[in-house]
């Protein structure tokens, strides 16, 4: 056991106040304080970003091995939902309740740790401790499973004339990725990072910087090691055999085809039975449907989903905010091959000076600044602008014309204080988000949507009719002006309608593929209700969407496909809401790819299998045209030509996987 794991062993429990800073995007946004004394702590957590955030208090004891015996977890989640969770150890039964539901079993012979739902990292420090305690690095966890422990590295960290030195643990076999936690020379807790935020100790903020990027270096090595294994790169002809591809012009598959792709293009699609060529690479897909790769038209791409979503047979994204400088040295990593990812398409996040202002891309506080930002913008690779809730009203009209002249689109939610028919009249391509839509039919002038209330606003969608002049009049004016609106519907119905201890609707056709902790999360609400009847309002309003929606589809308007969710498994069940607006499967296959590579010009590469085309596409069982739920038996996907079975992929997310691969032959 290494000197560092020794002293988490022996640090003492004694009587202190520990505070750490939570920094996104170099910001600090809120605290996590730890009272200790002895084996008793109470945790105090709490911050927000872009008008909102988590708040929770924790009481906790551990019993003398570092194990949780007796925790409450009262408080509120990122979207308001209310939390009240425990777990309790005595009489020999371990009992614990959190928004998936009870739960209990025997704690007499070998208790196992209990793993929070919800709450502050600081549990994962506790976690690694108990940890570091087996011989193997592993233990079972409550509610079910198991947790490993992974040194990655100690070393020192320094900026500004503050440094520490810092070693890295990560936590495996709970979620899709592993779980960071740093601790000091002495062994205590030190903090957390990603590449977008962190948690450390308060006086250290100054390397807050350097453990973010830390962290960014240790998932590219994950996800490197994973590239190395998944990623079949072949120098010679891949050609798939018996597949039906399905063609967006007819919205049908064609008969049996062979598909040759050499290097990152479509060599040639040719009938099927031709002759086979010497040094040729085949799969058979035997009898499967071909489909051109889809486009996720609302992302926030991070490293830890763009395999994931290349799996899911989304091999384009649009990534609608970002830290610029993450996403641009994301992009380097897929296009260059180290790592897996779509293809993305970006735009530039805008967002006024506000106390709740959001942190996704760059913040303005003048019209000077934003008209700079809009320029900075066009001198890049930035298809659209997109204006965000705390953008002044006032301004849009100037930095319209100006996105305009200079070549970009503008898309963007409504700022606050004014309305989707007010931005549509100054010349916004694009709305973005259902209800930013809407919200101008409910709410009062003096009404701030740059907080929750946004959310939970909607629940005022009940009272409205498709025939109110309002409605009628914005509608009008979407159709009229040719403006296209991305409602990012699985993200509102997953608001709307998720409840505590059931599975919501985006997680029905997966959730039993996931590992444990992912499948808690899946059954907890997302905005926070006080009563069924309220509930039932969300639910009404969610309702109401879909009417609107589907007046916009059978009028003409254009609908784009996106989730807010990190796209993946999500974007499918996004399709399927889309077929739910009157479109059938094939116009929703359509609507995924051909038209959306239509809409961002690059129909000359993408959206279809032909001839000289990127090698964008994936294989399924059966006949998507027919049924959708064919997409989650997705069995080979080609990205730039580069080859991936899901079979392959998944276990690396602990997620078991849906189909087997085909069968591949090397013709010598």
């Amino acid at each position: 056991m290494t000197a560092i794991s020794l002293l988490l062993l022996a640090a003492p429990l004694s009587a202190d106040q520990v505070t750490y800073r939570v920094l996104v995007a170099g910001e600090d946004t809120g605290h996590l304080i730890v009272d200790r004394s002895e084996r008793q702590f109470s945790i105090d957590f709490d911050y927000k970003q872009n008008g909102r955030g988590p708040t929770f208090t924790e009481l906790l004891e551990l019993d003398e091995r570092g194990f949780p015996v007796n925790w409450k977890i009262s408080g509120t989640t990122t979207f308001g939902s209310p939390v009240e969770e425990y777990f309790q150890a005595n009489d020999d039964v371990a009992r614990w309740r959190d928004a998936s539901g009870p739960g209990d079993a025997n704690y007499k012979s070998d208790p196992d740790f209990y793993v929070n739902q919800n709450g502050s990292s600081y549990a994962n420090a506790l976690l690694v401790r108990a940890l570091l305690q087996s011989p193997d690095g592993k233990i079972p966890v409550y509610p079910s499973g198991e947790a490993a422990v992974v040194k990655r590295w100690t070393r020192r960290v320094e900026s500004g004339g503050v440094k520490a030195d810092v070693t890295a643990y990560q936590i495996l076999g709970l979620d899709t990725d592993p779980r960071l936690v740093f601790f000091d020379d002495e062994g205590e807790y030190f903090g957390t990072a990603s590449p977008r935020s962190a948690i450390v100790r308060q006086g250290f903020e100054a390397i807050e910087q350097q453990l973010r990027a830390l962290s960014e270096a240790l998932s590219t090595d994950r996800f490197v090691d994973i590239q190395a294994e998944v990623a079949h790169q072949f120098d010679r002809p891949v050609r798939i055999l018996n597949v039906r591809i399905f063609d967006p012009e007819s919205g049908s598959l064609t008969t049996q085809r062979d598909v040759v792709i050499y290097g990152e293009r479509i060599a040639s699609v040719q009938p099927a039975g031709s002759t086979v060529m010497d040094d040729e690479t085949v799969i058979d897909g035997e009898g499967g449907a071909l489909v051109p790769g889809m486009y996720e038209m609302h992302g926030h791409l991070g490293q830890d989903n763009a395999l994931l979503n290349i799996a899911a047979g989304v091999t384009s994204v649009r990534d609608m905010g970002n830290q610029n400088a993450v996403l641009e040295d994301l992009m380097e990593r897929i296009n260059t091959g180290l790592i897996a990812g779509p293809r993305i398409t970006r735009s530039c996040f805008i967002e006024g000076e506000s106390p709740f202002s959001a942190s996704s891309g760059e913040t303005v506080a003048t019209l000077e600044e934003a008209l700079e930002m809009v320029r900075w913008c066009a001198s890049r690779d930035f298809h659209q602008i997109k204006l965000y809730n705390s953008m002044r009203p006032e301004w849009a009209e100037t930095l319209v014309s100006e996105a305009h002249k200079l070549g970009m689109r503008v898309a963007g939610h409504v700022p606050a204080f004014s309305t989707a028919d007010a931005m549509m009249e100054v010349g916004f391509d694009e709305i973005t988000h259902a209800n930013q839509l809407m919200l101008g039919w409910v709410l009062a002038p003096e009404e701030d949507t740059r907080t929750l209330f946004r959310f939970t606003a909607m629940k005022r969608f009940q009272n409205l009719s498709l025939q109110d002049d309002a409605v009628q009049k914005t509608l009008g004016n979407l159709i009229a002006l040719g403006i296209v609106h991305d409602p990012t519907i699985a993200i509102h119905e997953y608001g709307l309608t998720a409840i505590d201890g059931e599975v919501a609707p985006m997680a029905r056709a997966v959730i039993d593929h996931l590992p444990t902790n992912e499948q808690r999360s899946l059954k907890q609400e997302m905005f926070g209700t006080e009563s069924e009847q309220e509930r039932a309002d969300y639910i009404a309003a969610f309702e109401f969407i879909m009417a609107v929606l589907s007046e916009i589809h059978s009028q003409g308007g254009l609908l784009v496909p996106g989730t807010d969710l990190g796209g993946s498994f999500f974007y499918h069940r996004e399709l399927e809401l889309f077929q739910q607006l009157g479109m059938t499967p094939a116009e929703v296959l359509r609507r995924a790819s051909w038209d959306m590579a239509e809409y961002l010009g690059q129909s000359e590469d993408l959206g279809s299998i032909e001839k000289g085309k990127y090698a964008d596409f994936f294989l399924v069982e059966g006949d998507p045209t027919d049924k959708l739920d064919a997409l989650s038996q997705i069995r080979m996907v080609a990205s730039n030509g580069v080859i991936y079975f899901p079979e392959e992929i998944y276990p690396h997310f602990g997620i078991k996987p849906f189909a087997p691969s085909p069968p591949v032959t090397q013709i010598e």
